[in-house]
């Protein structure tokens, strides 16, 4: 099983939620595998019967699996942790304070992101996104303080959450432009759908940044089915590959 993301022209992988095994797959397929697939960890009762669920996905996705915490849920931090170190999944989601736990001493490959979260003012982020810190006051630090923060702790990428689509656009744009300048990536968050999908990822590739892994949950979900459209995967990869021709 491959150990690393595949990147479409080394700068995209799209991340998008499984409904089953066999959605998970096809869902793959339908972006040539140029992507990871997101399992969340909070729909489990126990550690044991994530990591034995997350097992057999890992082995139909060829480890193409991202551990996810489910809406940024802190109190997931030291699930994911566990997880990632029994999986050593392509990619793990974590929050600001648990990107050391789980990156460990044994984790050299797994992708793992920071969530840091909007602040209502361009350049700086909120990195009380923890159990206990989320709870606190917010706490503002600059766009490039909290990258070199996260580089510390053995992170690979900043998670911009929760976007709220495209009203944080002008923050969002300035932690792109900082992820390119300290070459680091950028994974955007939050109310992604395939009308603004275009606009967001645009804005992170025009910045330069080198690698952009884009969330698409809720909106390519049917709600009756809990499975994650194909054909909107599609329309997806489509806008991806226009944007990078």
């Amino acid at each position: 099983m491959s150990k690393k993301i595949n990147f479409y022209k080394d700068r995209v992988a799209l991340n998008f939620l499984a409904g089953s095994y066999e959605n998970g797959k096809e869902s793959l397929e339908a972006c040539d595998g140029f992507g990871v697939v997101g399992v969340l960890s909070a729909n489990y009762p126990s550690n044991e019967a994530a990591y034995e669920d997350m097992l057999k996905y890992q082995e139909i996705l060829g480890n193409a699996l991202s551990i996810g915490l489910g809406a940024g849920d802190p109190n997931q931090t030291y699930r994911v942790a566990y997880l990632s170190d029994k999986l050593h999944p392509q990619h793990a989601n974590q929050v600001f304070t648990g990107v050391g736990l789980t990156r460990g001493v044994d984790q050299k490959e797994t992708f793992i992101n920071a969530l840091v979260s909007p602040t209502g003012e361009v350049g700086y982020v909120n990195l009380a996104t923890g159990p206990l810190s989320s709870k606190a006051k917010p706490t503002k630090v600059p766009v490039e303080t909290a990258i070199e923060m996260i580089k510390d702790m053995g992170g690979n990428s900043i998670k911009f959450y929760p976007m709220k689509g495209l009203e944080t656009l002008e923050e969002y744009k300035y932690v792109c432009e900082a992820c390119a300048k300290q070459d680091f990536a950028m994974e955007p968050t939050g109310g992604i759908d395939l009308e603004n999908f275009e606009t967001i990822l645009k804005t992170a590739l025009d910045a330069g940044v080198k690698k952009v892994i884009p969330h698409i949950y809720s909106s390519i979900i049917d709600k009756e089915t809990n499975q994650t459209r194909i054909d909107d995967v599609k329309i997806l990869f489509e806008i991806t590959k226009g944007l990078l021709k």
